[in-house]
């Protein structure tokens, strides 16, 4: 089994409003795509990280099967919301994570990150034109050691650069960059 996990509960600080509460112009909430990639992808269950506006943003999951995890601590950066998500997955063989604010990340890219295996010792991630990206995928074994360097706006991108990962070329599927304005 592994879990999808969405981290979403940012300011948007740059972008003006949190990112879990963004629209494309034709409609389309960054929030719901970004989720139901993670479920299209293979993932069950799915859990979505909300903190700033998590009660507008709650609103716009209501009716796909997903776990919203609330953290309290959001403000402290992208290390506590990350924490918060990894603790609140419960037993699972491997978590992948996903960012709301990468728009063409779908379900195509969460299955062959998948793809490489979701054993609990497996470190991927997605890469485009080379460049490491997300999904990142975490084997169960990685977690708890994960969570002990957390803190602040330091999310895995240390504990990743000390192991090693494998990567998984995206590039024909998306570019894999995130928006950080409209």
């Amino acid at each position: 089994m592994t879990t999808g996990l969405l981290l979403a509960a940012g300011a948007g600080r740059r972008m003006g409003t949190p990112k879990a509460l963004v629209h494309d112009v034709d409609g389309t909430s960054w929030l719901r795509r970004s989720a139901q990639a993670l479920l299209d992808g293979g993932c069950a269950p799915v859990h979505v990280v909300l903190g700033a506006s998590a009660d507008e943003a709650r609103v716009l999951l209501e009716d796909l099967p997903v776990e919203v995890v609330v953290a309290d601590d959001w403000d402290e950066g992208m290390g506590a919301s990350l924490r918060a998500g990894l603790l609140a997955v419960g037993d699972t063989d491997a978590v992948l994570v996903s960012l709301v604010d990468l728009p063409d990340v779908d379900a195509p890219v969460v299955a062959r990150v998948l793809g490489t295996g979701t054993g609990r010792a497996v470190l991927a991630r997605a890469a485009y034109d080379g460049e490491a990206g997300h999904p990142v995928l975490l084997g169960a074994d990685h977690l708890a050691p994960l969570v002990a360097t957390l803190h602040g706006d330091v999310g895995a991108k240390p504990y990743l650069a000390a192991h090693e990962v494998t990567l998984v070329e995206c590039g024909d599927l998306a570019t894999g960059a995130d928006r950080d304005t409209r």
